[in-house]
C-alpha cells in the first residue's frame, strides 16, 4: 500500500505540473503586446474593436503577432513596397489613430459588437478612402454578425460577391481558384464579399469561411501545404496593392 499510495502521489505531482506548464504557455500564447512600428509607407493596421464574446474577446488577435510579422515578411521579398517585418500595430477602432493608417486588418469579424464611436471611425474611414481586409470567419452567424455591424455604418451598401475574376484577385498575383484553401479552413467554400466606396471600388474584402492568417502563422510548419499558404499570400498582398492604388 505505501508504494501504491506513493505512485498515486507521483502521478498527481506529474498531472499538477503539466497543467500548470499548460496554463503558463496558454498566457503566453495571449498575452498581447502593442508594436512600435517603423516609418514605413505601409504599416499594416490590426484592429481592436468592440467584441460580443462569442469567441472569448479575443478573436481580433488570433494568430498576432506572427501571421502580421510572416506576411509583412512576405510583402518585403515579393514586392517593391516599403515595409519592413515590424511594420505592423494594434489599433483602437475607435481612436483617432485609425485615420494614419489606411491598410487595416480585422480579425473574426463575427464577434463585433462596435461602439457608437467605433460605428463612426469605420463609416469615416471608409470616407476617407481606406481598406478593410475581413478575414477568419465562418458560417451563417458570423457572416451575419459581420453584415449587421458593418450595416450600421452603411445602412444602404449592401456586401457583393466577389467573383474570381474580380480585378482585385488579378492586380499582382492571378488567383483563379479561391477554394484552394477551402480543404484547411472550416466552413466549408470560400466566397469573398465586398463592400463599395463612392467610387465604385471595393472598400472593404471579407473573406468568408477562409483563414489567411493561419495560413501566414502556420506555413512554415509541416501540417500546413506550401500550395494554399503560398496563394494566401499572395491573396494578401493583391489587397495591399488594391489598397495603395484604388
Amino acid at each position: 500500500m505505501p508504494l501504491l499510495k506513493t505512485i498515486m502521489v507521483a502521478l498527481l505531482l506529474i498531472t499538477l505540473l503539466v497543467t500548470t506548464s499548460a496554463q503558463a504557455q496558454f498566457g503566453r500564447r495571449y498575452r498581447i503586446e502593442q508594436n512600435n512600428p517603423p516609418a514605413t509607407e505601409v504599416i499594416v493596421a490590426r484592429w481592436h474593436f468592440g467584441t460580443n464574446g462569442a469567441i472569448g474577446h479575443f478573436g481580433w488577435s488570433h494568430n498576432y503577432p506572427s501571421s502580421d510579422e510572416n506576411f509583412n515578411g512576405f510583402i518585403l521579398q515579393s514586392t517593391r513596397i516599403d515595409i519592413e517585418v515590424p511594420s505592423y500595430r494594434i489599433v483602437e477602432l475607435g481612436s483617432d489613430e485609425v485615420f494614419d493608417y489606411p491598410f487595416a486588418y480585422v480579425s473574426e469579424p463575427g464577434e463585433m459588437d462596435l461602439t457608437e464611436k467605433e460605428v463612426e471611425n469605420l463609416r469615416e474611414f471608409i470616407n476617407r478612402g481606406g481598406f478593410v481586409l475581413m478575414d477568419d470567419f465562418d458560417g451563417p452567424w458570423q457572416l451575419d454578425t459581420m453584415r449587421s455591424q458593418v450595416r450600421r455604418a452603411f445602412p444602404d451598401r449592401p456586401f457583393i460577391r466577389l467573383e474570381p475574376d474580380h480585378r482585385l484577385f488579378r492586380i499582382l498575383f492571378h488567383l483563379n481558384d479561391l477554394n484552394g484553401m477551402a480543404h484547411y479552413v472550416p466552413g466549408g467554400d470560400i466566397t469573398y464579399y465586398g463592400m463599395l466606396n463612392d467610387g465604385g471600388e471595393v472598400a472593404i474584402a471579407a473573406g468568408h469561411n477562409n483563414d489567411l492568417a493561419n495560413f501566414w502563422d502556420w506555413y512554415d510548419q509541416a501540417y500546413s501545404p506550401l500550395k494554399p499558404a503560398a496563394d494566401a499570400f499572395r491573396l494578401g498582398i493583391n489587397f495591399v496593392i488594391w489598397s495603395m492604388t484604388h
